[in-house]
């Protein structure tokens, strides 16, 4: 099954803690502390892979956890980081904040792209020794990884794409210039999912074409198949609009054309600006003079038109050589740059935020997970380490909190698992 679309959730690794250690040998007095520090988190890593078409793994495992680092070790030995989590996708995929829509890459090539870092390890108690704090009995807890969920959106990678309306030939054409093998019949919709094929135009020459499936009226709307593939001709350099000059279908071929035009519009302004070459297929069911009446209408909007008859090549040969000619003259496939955070993602990331409650003449510090990772590394029962925990307080604005609330000397103060009795 075709799928180019998936939504997965991501959880890179967390890094390790710190340790508290202090180094203890016979005839060494006062080793002093030798905590080492936590491991890196492993990150998550987005990697193309040109055996991939599809993001069909995705509908069946849509969680993705990177292992986390190693706690540190005494004698200040540091945690092992953890290995990186490298996911393969199809080239074309993008991958989107699905919370914000923000591009976070594109990945179009074979640079590895880190979607979710891995989280930094934390300090060893060997890093918080000074003159005057000889004994630190705390640590630092690693931090954690970044955690998201997104969505990959695949976007072919080709340079000419072949629209129009169903049962025109495009099916036909693919597989006459390149070694595609589409599935063809003389029905609506024979087409359901993209086909890629590679035209070689000459030695150590070639290009890529794409069938795209469903374009009718209204396709730029969600009609058909149009809204789900019509994303697989944005990257396309150039598009070759194939249409039924015979009018076998008892559509107007000109009609044809304007409507499947107007399509392209309505998804995609952009879209509709791309080169473009008329193949008017299925020429053999009109005579010279009806032919040329086409060409006449075709070149007079500026556009190239050729005739042809896909079944059996002919006319194929000068349209593939013509487009060969005007792609040399492009820039490459679009490559979509991505788009940075918003500041206020930083900002929201490392404000330290909190509210206070008073309640029977106890404050109530809430609403701060943050503090949370600081008081696991607080002993209760070491002047050292409550001294580090009140500079927290102070540099996060939480005693100036206090103040404002009204707290006075003596007055009990309540964070999460510990309480104490404020003192100016």
């Amino acid at each position: 099954m075709f799928v180019d679309v998936a939504k997965i959730h991501l959880k890179a690794g967390n890094g390790g803690n710190g340790a508290v250690s202090f180094h203890r040998e016979k005839y060494v007095a006062a080793g002093g502390p030798d905590g080492g520090d936590g491991g890196r988190g492993g990150n998550i890593i987005f990697k193309a892979d040109s055996n991939l078409s599809t993001l069909a793994d995705f509908r069946y495992k849509r969680k993705y956890c990177a292992e986390p680092g190693e706690n540190g070790r005494a004698s200040r030995c540091s945690g092992k980081s953890a290995p990186d989590l490298v996911i393969s996708v199809p080239q074309g995929t993008l991958v989107k904040d699905a919370e914000t829509g923000r591009l976070i890459a594109d990945i179009s090539d074979d640079t590895p792209v880190i979607i979710a870092k891995g989280g930094n390890g934390g300090w060893g108690n060997s890093h918080f020794a000074t003159s005057t704090r000889q004994v630190p009995r705390f640590a630092k807890n690693g931090n954690p990884g970044e955690e998201l969920d997104v969505v990959l959106e695949l976007k072919l990678l080709a340079d000419v794409g072949l629209i129009g309306f169903p049962n025109v030939g495009k099916s036909t054409l693919v597989s006459v210039v390149s070694e595609a093998k589409p599935k063809i019949a003389n029905y609506h919709f024979t087409t359901l999912t993209p086909v890629l094929g590679v035209v070689r135009v000459d030695e150590g020459a070639s290009f890529v074409m794409a069938d795209i499936p469903g374009l009718i009226e209204g396709a730029g709307e969600g009609v058909g198949l149009g809204h789900e593939f019509l994303r697989h001709v944005e990257r396309c350099r150039m598009l070759i609009h194939v249409i039924d000059i015979s009018g076998s279908e008892g559509r107007d071929p000109k009609d044809d054309f304007e409507k499947i035009n107007k399509e392209l519009s309505v998804f995609s302004e952009e879209l509709s600006q791309r080169p473009q070459i008329i193949a008017g297929n299925k020429c053999d069911m009109l005579d010279e003079e009806q032919i040329e009446e086409y060409r006449v209408y075709f070149e007079e909007k500026g556009y190239k038109f050729f005739p042809i008859i896909a079944p059996i090549a002919e006319g194929t040969k000068e349209l593939i050589s013509f487009v060969a000619g005007e792609l040399s003259k492009l820039p490459p496939i679009i490559k979509y740059e991505a788009e940075p955070k918003p500041l206020e993602d930083f900002t929201k990331k490392n404000k330290r935020t909190f509210s206070i409650r008073v309640c029977d003449g106890v404050f109530f510090v809430e609403n701060a997970p943050w503090l949370m990772d600081v008081m696991n590394t607080v002993d209760p029962d070491d002047y050292e380490s409550l001294q580090y925990f009140e500079r927290v307080l102070r540099s996060s604005g939480i005693i100036d909190a206090l103040v404002d609330a009204g707290v006075k000397e003596g007055d009990t103060v309540s964070v999460y698992d510990i309480e104490f009795d404020y003192v100016n």
